[in-house]
Formats: structure tokens, sequence, C-alpha cells
């Protein structure tokens, strides 16, 4: 196959990435990558020396690809699918990445900072950048409810690379801070779309005992079972 994805199954923006390519049925090679094992963390370092996942490698185009959402307009651009991932209208498509980074950045990122704050030493906590988080995510809660009101995905009825953002995003949220509901009822559509519930029931059986939100991990995905 020409393409592999360098990934972890846990990780919010590889979700991202592989509901991308589950989307469209695209054919690839998972790779998973576990960054504490050296000759797997070395193995994407040679392709990507930052050293993240998610990182898309096309053999046929001789492409190194890293970034979620550069993953996502790389496999519209030449490995297009039936689902139009990046509108072909450049207003829609400027939606679409503006609400990309805006789940990136105010949803994950903010919920990210809270859950990160678990693994921390009792001496190293960062209770000025949990309480940003959560500041961020109440104000990006609000503007989701106002926004998403009777719309089906974020740009209403087309499923694009927004929604593929948005899918990891509260759901990881919803953990830290419940949503509110429409919001909730976003949420539970995302959950409810094949390529996402893919995303998730492969991830479970990887569900590392030191998370501190497990058993809400587990409460979430029995809701679309």
């Amino acid at each position: 196959m020409a393409l592999t994805l360098y990934y972890h199954p846990f990780s919010s923006y590889c979700f991202k990435a592989l509901i991308a390519l589950y989307e469209n049925g695209t054919p690839f090679t998972p790779r998973p990558t576990n960054l504490y094992d050296p000759e797997s963390a070395a193995e994407l370092k040679k392709l990507w020396p930052i050293g993240k996942f998610p990182v898309l490698h096309d053999a046929a185009r001789q492409e190194t690809v890293p970034e979620s959402s550069i993953i996502i307009e790389y496999l519209a651009l030449h490995y297009p699918g039936t689902s139009q991932l990046v509108p072909t209208d450049p207003d829609l498509a400027r939606q679409a990445r503006m609400r990309d980074r805006f789940y990136d950045f105010y949803v994950m990122d903010a919920a990210g900072k809270v859950i990160a704050n678990h693994f921390r030493p009792a001496d190293q906590k960062d209770a000025i950048g949990v309480e940003a988080g959560n500041k961020t995510l109440a104000t990006a809660y609000a503007m989701i409810e106002q926004e998403i009101g009777d719309k089906t995905w974020a740009l209403g009825e087309i499923f694009t690379m927004a929604d593929c953002a948005a899918a990891p995003a509260l759901f990881y949220a919803d953990m830290v801070a419940p949503l509110p509901k429409n919001a909730t009822a976003y949420l539970l559509r995302l959950m409810k779309r094949p390529s996402f519930n893919r995303v998730l029931k492969e991830a479970e059986p990887h569900l590392m005992d030191a998370f501190p939100y497990k058993e809400k991990f587990r409460t979430s995905i029995q809701r679309v079972i």
C-alpha cells in the first residue's frame, strides 16, 4: 500500500486523521507508534524529526505529511473520495478550515491542558494552565452551542474536515467538562458516524489504566455501540 499512517490509537489528533481515512475508505497501512520505545520513536523521527504523530508517508509520491489538518488536505487533493472533506467552494473551504482550527485550538488543546495535568508530578502541577483551559472551554462551548443549533454537521448537511476535528475534540472535552445540550447532540451524531465509531472501538483496547477518565471513555462508547 502506498500510504502508511504513523499514529497512536489513543491520540486525539490521530483520531482526526483516521476519521478522514475511514470516511473515504482510503487504503493505508496503520503503523502504531510508541514514543517510549526507542526503535519505534526513531522510525518516526527519521521521517519527521519533530517526533509528533500523526504522520502520513506516501511511498508512491515520496511525500511525508505531518499534522492532522495537513494530512486531511493532502488526502483530499491526492486521494479524494465520496466525502468531500475540503469543499471545492472557496468560501465553504475557508469555513471548514476555520472550524477545524477552532476545534483543535480552543476545544482539544484546552481540554488537553486539564487532562495533561493529571500526569504531572505533584510538585509540577499547572493550576494556571488548568484554569486557562477551563475558561477557554467555557467560551468555546457557548460559541458551539449557539452555532450548531439545528445543523447536522459543522457546516450544515455536509461532513467536512471541521467534523473530523470536532469529533475527538468534543469526545475528550466532554470528559473534562460536560457539554451543553446542542453540543452533546452533535457529539452523539459524530459518534454514530461509522468512521468515528470505528476509531473509538479500535482505541478502547488501548485504554490506559493510568488515564484519569477511563471509565468515562468506556461509558461514552457504550452509548453508541
